[in-house]
């Protein structure tokens, strides 16, 4: 059985528009756990009331990211999980998108699968996976690598983002959990996906299940919307903050090749202690 796990912090319309996508999917054979991380908007009772079908799990306001996927995944493996989606509540579910990621699941029981994200506002393709050069620290962007025609089926990346990440359950009795101690926010879900490739599960972007984004919503790009001295600050040592130095410290030393170590560390400092004011 499929659990579709959501982490939760206020933002009540993107979570009632999310759960509304995943009630119009062409295949029901799932269940969705949301993890309400102390939200004082209302949504405890509106999932309550609008979603008496989702699991809610409840949290004190202190999870993050992380440790609420984390939450929301031991309900679901208690219930019976076999696979986990875990999913952010700022995306939409295009209505074949969880037939489309079973139908490859089943095709590849031990992968990890990502999705193909469109913007929501205009539906182009916003985001299909990368491959990481480890020695230079080169990113190689699948959209711009591969033809329109190109673009469906499975893609090998080096790691997802953990807003549409479909988790076999032999990953997790393989790594376990995500790293919540070490990575409470960002680059967990890359970590955790880096992890699994490395342990030998394979990590695939499935061009033909889709997910809408909304890119201006994300925390990196919010911090970076008005520039300044706490922002930048919390930029690099902020929980929340995409540039944060010690998360990337974490990610380095557990997932880049040691010959490449040194550089890809230096590498990654500049481009963080820079990147705030290049965007």
């Amino acid at each position: 059985m499929l659990y579709v796990v959501i982490p939760v912090f206020n933002r009540l319309p993107y979570t009632r528009a999310c759960l509304n996508s995943l009630r119009q999917q062409t295949r029901t054979d799932f269940r969705v756990v949301v993890v309400d991380d102390g939200s004082t908007d209302g949504t405890a009772e509106v999932l309550a009331n609008e979603f008496p079908e989702v699991e809610v799990v409840t949290g004190d306001g202190n999870l993050y990211w992380t440790a609420g996927v984390n939450a929301g995944i031991r309900r679901a493996l208690a219930l019976g999980a076999t696979r986990v989606l875990t999913m952010n509540n700022d995306v939409l579910a295009l209505p074949d998108f969880i037939e489309r990621m079973l139908a490859y699941a089943d095709q590849h029981p031990t992968a990890v699968l990502g999705a193909l994200e469109l913007d929501a506002a205009t539906g182009e393709p916003v985001y299909g996976g990368e491959r990481l050069d480890w020695s230079t620290n080169t990113r190689h962007d699948l959209l711009k690598e591969l033809t329109p025609g190109e673009r469906h089926g499975l893609h090998p990346v080096t790691y997802l983002p953990g807003r549409g990440l479909l988790i076999p359950l032999a990953v997790i009795e393989a790594i376990g959990l995500f790293d919540e101690k070490r990575l409470p926010h960002y680059l967990a879900d890359f970590d955790y996906t880096s992890v699994a490739r490395r342990h030998g599960f394979p990590v695939f972007c499935n061009y033909d299940a889709r997910l809408s984004t909304y890119p201006e919503e994300s925390g990196q790009e919010q911090t970076r919307r008005q520039r300044s001295l706490r922002g930048y600050l919390q930029h690099l040592f902020g929980i929340r903050g995409g540039g944060n130095l010690r998360n990337f410290t974490h990610f380095s030393l557990k997932n880049c090749p040691r010959p490449y170590l040194p550089y890809f560390l230096l590498n990654g400092y500049a481009r963080r202690l820079a990147g705030y004011f290049m965007h």
